[in-house]
């Protein structure tokens, strides 16, 4: 029992800390063009003349 007094207490902290977290994400463009990675793959490389 004496457990759940540290445990409940530090579960709130953490779970303060993961919303900020995401919080801070969203609001500092983290989330942006999330397909932009996906794309690229995609896209042709230009090609270099010097095969040898």
């Amino acid at each position: 029992m004496d457990i759940l007094f540290l445990l409940i207490p530090l579960s709130v902290i953490l779970i303060f800390f993961v919303i900020y977290g995401l919080w801070w994400a969203v609001n500092s463009d983290q989330f942006d063009k999330l397909d932009k990675q996906g794309r690229t793959i995609l896209d042709d490389e230009e090609r270099s003349d010097d095969k040898k």
